[in-house]
C-alpha cells in the first residue's frame, strides 16, 4: 500500500493567501477555490468586485483539475480543437483554463481553481498559490 500526502488546513490557508496576494498585486478581482483530490471544496474566497458567477466557475475549474489530475486548460484545448463530444464528459464542468492540480510526488492531492479575469491570468494566480507550499 502506498502512502499519499494530503492537504492540511495550514496548506490550504497558505495557498489561499498567496493566490490572493497575486490577485491583489495585479488588481484582479477573482474567486479562488481550493479542493481536495476528490474535488471536494476546502476553500472558497470571493474578492471584492468579482462577478457573482465566478463563485460557481472557480470551484468547477478546481474540481475538473483535481479529478482529471491535469490542468483544466487541456480540456478547453481538446474542445477548441473540435472534439465537441468531450462536452458530455461526466463530472467535468469547469473545462476552462484556470484550474491547476496540486501534485506531490506524482500524486494529485488537490487543485486550485480561479475565475474572474483572463483565463491565463486565472491560471497564474492558481500557480502562485500552489508555489506557496513549495510545489
Amino acid at each position: 500500500m502506498k502512502t499519499k500526502a494530503v492537504l492540511e488546513i495550514a496548506d490550504v490557508k497558505s495557498i489561499a493567501a498567496a493566490a490572493e496576494a497575486e490577485a491583489l498585486k495585479n488588481n484582479w478581482p477573482v474567486t479562488i477555490a481550493i479542493v481536495d483530490d476528490g474535488g471536494h471544496l476546502l476553500w472558497l474566497q470571493r474578492l471584492d468586485g468579482v462577478a457573482a458567477i465566478s463563485a460557481h466557475i472557480a470551484p468547477s475549474k478546481a474540481r475538473t483539475a483535481a479529478l482529471g489530475r491535469r490542468e483544466s486548460k487541456i480540456y478547453e484545448d481538446v474542445i477548441n480543437q473540435g472534439r465537441m463530444s468531450f462536452l458530455s464528459a461526466p463530472a467535468l464542468e469547469g473545462m476552462l483554463e484556470g484550474g491547476v492540480p496540486i501534485l506531490k510526488d506524482g500524486q494529485c492531492i488537490g487543485a486550485v481553481g480561479v475565475s474572474g479575469v483572463k483565463s491565463n491570468e486565472d491560471a497564474q494566480i492558481a500557480r502562485a498559490g500552489i508555489a506557496a507550499i513549495g510545489l
